[in-house]
């Protein structure tokens, strides 16, 4: 699916204000009124969030998402949806993963974008996990997914090194998915309770530190399972799952217009 400048922009500015929401804490200085409402603030941006997410969407949609997209679209957060429960709870291990970056190779980074918020919201109902980090995951998701289309060489890369071009960025990429989540979480630790948590009144060198020892003793380990998995999943499954992805693309031919051909009349004998 191709991004049209409405598309591009929108995703830019949802993009702009998502990395606001992740990084107030580093971007405010100690006496900006925002470090006043640290447990407040992740709301607030989670409500703008859901209203942006919304805008690239409906932008999205205006810029060619048809109906077999659409479909497309449902089948694959649905079966991410169904995916993500498997593993949760259990040292990280989400299979849902390795289908959002094969996903978001084929269709593209604005479906890929789409795809991965919609997923998340569809798994946070299905989970019972709807709070204040929602929105948040669904950008994290959405960010995921557009990453794996904006890979290089989508055309002419198959096989072994596409593979192995995709664990690579599932790799890291599950990192950073758990990295940037972790911000999310982290200014509603109470600094009385540990010393790891954010202080508004701390330096934002010493805050990136405190967020430092934070991942390390929080997330490391989950992130490692997420990452590890989706590696393997992707050199496992990654030729089959590929091959099918594009050749439903290819019978739905999201880039081939509809169109009604008039049939002929209908001559009566004289």
């Amino acid at each position: 699916m191709r991004l049209g400048p409405r598309s591009v922009a929108a995703l830019v500015l949802v993009s702009a204000v998502g990395v606001a929401g992740f990084g107030w804490p580093f971007l405010a200085p100690p006496d900006a009124s925002v470090n006043a409402h640290a447990q407040d603030a992740p709301w607030l941006f989670a409500g703008l969030l859901v209203l942006l997410v919304a805008v690239v969407a409906a932008t999205i949609s205006e810029s060619g998402l048809g109906p077999k997209a659409v479909a497309m679209l449902g089948v694959l957060a649905a079966a991410g949806a169904a995916l993500r429960p498997i593993g949760a709870g259990t040292a990280g291990l989400e299979p849902m993963f390795f289908l959002m970056v094969l996903s978001g190779r084929v269709l593209g980074p604005g479906f890929g974008f789409v795809l991965g918020s919609v997923t998340m919201f569809a798994s946070a109902l299905l989970t019972g996990g709807v709070g204040p980090w929602m929105p948040f995951q669904m950008l994290a998701m959405g960010w995921f997914t557009m990453g794996a289309g904006l890979l290089p060489f989508p055309d002419r890369l198959r096989g072994r090194g596409e593979l192995l071009l995709l664990a690579a960025y599932g790799f890291l990429a599950a990192f950073a998915y758990g990295t940037v989540m972790n911000l999310a979480g982290w200014t509603f630790m109470n600094t009385l309770a540990s010393n790891i948590a954010f202080d508004p009144d701390a330096s934002v060198p010493d805050n990136l530190a405190r967020f430092v020892a934070y991942c390390l003793a929080t997330s490391l380990g989950w992130d490692g399972g997420r990452a590890a998995m989706t590696v393997v999943l992707t050199l496992a499954l990654g030729t089959p799952v590929l091959k099918a992805l594009r050749r439903a693309t290819r019978r739905a031919a999201f880039e081939t217009p509809v169109t009604f051909e008039k049939a002929d009349e209908v001559r009566r004998p004289t």
